[in-house]
């Protein structure tokens, strides 16, 4: 509650400011401030209780400013704002805050309708007062004190208010005229004035253009129909009109029902005489398209549900009418009970349509969450997706796919079986990846890898088992990809669990290393070996052991035994034949 007054300040301070008096006359944001106010003050979660308590409690404080009290607390005495007090434009604020609390406890009374039928009148009369209060501002802004601005805003104020009154009594032709009259006073102020205001304008003109479309189409135009469609797949016509469009599509489905007798599934032609399965099918295709063009994934999850809540109340529907065919049978003496009758088979074909949507949808938001799980987190503060997340999704998903294989009518249709089979496998394997990514983050490293090679065992006989089967794996994950993202989780896994010396105490002892083999001699084997990031990492064997190596080969040289020399006594110098005279010609140099 402090909160709220604390706001409530807020915004009066912010209203003093735009309380201006432009070119000498008296101005009022009147779209910005009603904005403002019903974003800060419960609008922004629907609650317009909580707005309208507001709304008293503002007028209570602008009557009190400007002295303008109802009498005393013994009696009330009623006062009017009249052209002549208009002095200060929170006597203008005062009468927009009268219309403002009217409109909400109209809405207030549409919320509370849906139970209680006869709330309709007192919300028609509510709706009315708020109109009425608006013609008075408007009335009130058509003195020449106030400035051009705030006049045509106080139009377009009044015309949306008479057109949400028409629209209630389901007079088209007159709201469609209010509702035109406003998105054209908003469409020219928002080409006349800054960005920032003209935002607020562009955003009241989407509001009102699905309440046109849709008188358009009551009135009688037909292509209209197609435009409410795709405000629909953007998510517009939120809140009144969200009710209505809905309405609006089963209507229209339900006269083209009429012309839809049968159903083909699986070889089999199945009449369809259920009212309720006859549109649900007609408007299968166009919810199935509308899923595809969703603007953002709020909106598909918003079309999943939609489409999963009409699949289930068409199951209710031909499950009373298989209890009243079993009680015909059991009265019938001659009935074939080996045989799957037509409603029965109709009612597994809804339930496969049933479960294969919850598959797309789940598999959807495991697809989100991916995404996000990619993201860096920017807050701490906030707990983000973490694999536990997507490992609740693929738990839905194979529970899905259990279910679909056991559908009566199809216990002996062996391609089904095969088919389911194979989605099965694949996501058992992108469950069992995000398991393994779940103790990666608390370091068990062997656990971990151990779901790594699991996921590689079911990624290859997928492949295997889809040779047979060519289309089944269309619309499923890729599995290629996820063997990438195996391989390469589980060399930076291996890596992390090395260096993570931290934990290397609580490691079972037969996961480490149990012999003294060197790293070199089991470069092809992971181990968690503590010792590699120890002081003495056994890396290689020091000294290395003794080889033995071939020696160097012994020439002998045999040969030389059988050879003959020829003689060389003719060249050998021949010893004394010289005598003295020789020798003494030697020593003088003339024998040279």
């Amino acid at each position: 509650m402090a909160a709220d007054k604390q706001n409530e300040a807020k915004v009066s301070i912010m209203d003093e400011n735009k309380e201006n008096l432009p070119d000498g006359g008296l101005g009022l944001e009147i779209l910005q401030i009603i904005k403002e106010s019903q974003q800060q003050h419960g609008l922004r979660h629907g609650d317009y209780q909580r707005y309208r308590g507001y709304c008293s409690r503002r007028l209570r404080r602008l009557r009190k400013t400007l002295g303008f009290k109802m009498g005393n607390r013994h009696k009330f005495i009623g006062k009017k704002v009249t052209v002549d007090m208009l002095s200060d434009s929170r006597y203008l604020l005062l009468v927009l805050m009268e219309a403002e609390r009217a409109w909400s406890y109209a809405m207030q009374l549409k919320q509370e309708a849906n139970t209680e039928p006869r709330k309709r009148f007192h919300l028609l009369a509510r709706l009315r007062k708020a109109a009425k209060h608006s013609e008075k501002l408007e009335k009130l802004c058509e003195s020449p004190q106030v400035d051009a601005k705030t006049k045509l805003e106080a139009q377009a104020y009044t015309a949306y208010l008479s057109g949400m009154v028409e629209f209630e009594l389901q007079k088209w032709k007159r709201a469609m005229e209010a509702f035109n009259k406003c998105k054209t006073i908003y469409e020219k102020l928002a080409s006349a004035f800054t960005e920032e205001l003209a935002v607020l304008y562009r955003q009241r003109v989407d509001e009102i253009s699905p309440n046109i479309r849709y008188c358009a189409y009551n009135i009688g135009d037909q292509n209209a129909i197609n435009d409410l469609m795709q405000m629909r797949l953007t998510g517009g016509g939120g809140g009144m009109m969200a009710e209505k469009l809905e309405a609006l599509i089963t209507q229209a489905r339900t006269k083209q029902a009429a012309t839809m007798s049968e159903v083909e599934w699986r070889g089999r032609t199945v009449p369809v005489k259920i009212d309720k399965a006859r549109i649900f099918l007609l408007g299968l295709a166009d919810n199935e398209a509308a899923i595809a063009q969703a603007a953002n994934e709020e909106t598909k999850e918003h079309l999943y549900e939609t489409l999963l809540a009409e699949c289930r109340d068409t199951i209710q529907a031909v499950r009373e009418e298989l209890k009243i065919e079993a009680k015909q049978r059991e009265r019938s003496s001659d009935a074939d009970s080996g045989k799957v009758s037509n409603l029965q088979f109709l009612h597994s074909y809804l339930t496969y349509i049933k479960l294969c949507t919850l598959v797309k949808r789940n598999e959807s938001m495991a697809h989100t969450l991916q995404g996000k799980l990619k993201e860096p987190e920017t807050d701490e503060s906030k707990r983000g997706p973490r694999p536990q997340d997507l490992i609740r999704l693929y738990d839905i998903i194979l529970q899905s796919l259990a279910e679909l294989s056991t559908l009566q009518g199809l216990e002996d249709d062996h391609i089904f079986q095969k088919e389911v089979s194979l989605k099965t496998l694949v996501y058992k394997a992108y469950r069992c990846f995000f398991i393994a990514q779940s103790y990666v983050l608390v370091k068990k490293w062997s656990e971990a890898l151990v779901l790594y090679e699991r996921v590689l065992k079911y990624a290859k006989e997928v492949q295997s088992k889809a040779k047979s089967l060519n289309n089944s794996l269309k619309d499923l994950p890729d599995v290629q990809e996820l063997i990438a993202k195996v391989n390469a989780e589980k060399y930076s896994l291996q890596a992390a669990a090395i260096l993570d010396t931290d934990e290397t105490a609580e490691i079972p002892s037969q996961q480490q290393a149990k012999d003294n083999t060197p790293l070199c001699d089991r470069l092809e084997t992971f181990r968690l070996d503590p010792a590699l990031v120890g002081k003495q990492p056994n890396l290689v064997q020091f000294p290395p052991d003794f080889q033995p190596i071939p020696c160097k080969p012994l020439f002998f040289d045999l040969a030389l035994n059988h050879v003959a020399f020829p003689p060389l006594d003719d060249k050998v110098e021949q010893k004394g034949k010289g005598g003295l005279t020789g020798y003494i010609k030697g020593i003088f140099g003339f024998g040279s």
